[in-house]
């Protein structure tokens, strides 16, 4: 069973959520927030698997409710939705530490997807948007001091690892990894899980913004 917390600041668009959420028998939805204090506040109370964070809403937005979220190191991880096809959102949101982002305007199925992947510790970024992020990131330069944390952390990383940490950031999927190594998706897996825990990301968006901060990955052509 996976749990969510819906977070909207509009009462139709978080009654259409539930809708079709408690459509799904292996989703329970816990709660509802109409804003991000209260959305702060339930996820710690709640503790649901999944935040369905809007983005734009009066007082704190989803962005700062995403990072207090995060911050707070419980269980709960966030897939953002928004009706605005920003870049700024979908940068603001993944730094704050949100796994995933969605516009609003997505298929049932593929929020459902969505829900589900970043229920498991995956990530999902919406198709429109990932060579967009992907190009951004091509011109990101981090802070001084984050690059010489995350280049510390790179060291731990055998010669393998890194070369899957490189795919990764590239946008490669684990099939795609797979092949390209010659090895099982699983054995792919097992090297993402590793990675993840000794670069310190939560998930595989994360560990893409690492890539692209310490210049191991651009965006694929074609």
């Amino acid at each position: 069973m996976t749990t969510v917390l819906i977070v909207d600041d509009h009462q139709l668009q978080r009654y259409a959520f539930r809708i079709l959420l408690e459509s799904v028998p292996e989703i329970a939805v816990l709660g509802e927030a109409a804003h991000g204090a209260e959305a702060v506040r339930l996820a710690a109370e709640l503790r649901p698997d999944v935040v369905l964070m809007d983005v734009r809403m009066p007082g704190m937005d989803g962005i700062e409710a995403t990072r207090r979220i995060v911050d707070a190191g419980d269980r709960s991880r966030v897939l953002v939705l928004t009706t605005f096809d920003l870049d700024e959102y979908v940068h603001a949101a993944l730094r704050a530490g949100a796994s995933g982002f969605l516009l609003k305007d997505a298929r049932p199925e593929e929020l459902l997807a969505g829900i589900r992947a970043v229920a498991v510790g995956d990530a999902v970024i919406a198709p429109a948007l990932t060579r967009r992020l992907l190009d951004e990131y091509a011109q990101h330069v981090p802070r001084p001091d984050d690059i010489a944390v995350q280049e510390a952390r790179l060291k731990a990383l055998t010669d393998r690892e890194r070369e899957i940490l490189v795919a990764v950031g590239k946008g490669w999927t684990n099939t795609e990894i797979a092949a390209h190594f010659v090895v099982a998706e699983s054995t792919v897996k097992s090297h993402v899980r590793r990675i993840l825990a000794k670069i310190g990301a939560r998930d595989r968006i994360q560990a893409v913004i690492f890539a692209y901060d310490l210049g191991l990955a651009r965006p694929r052509t074609g």
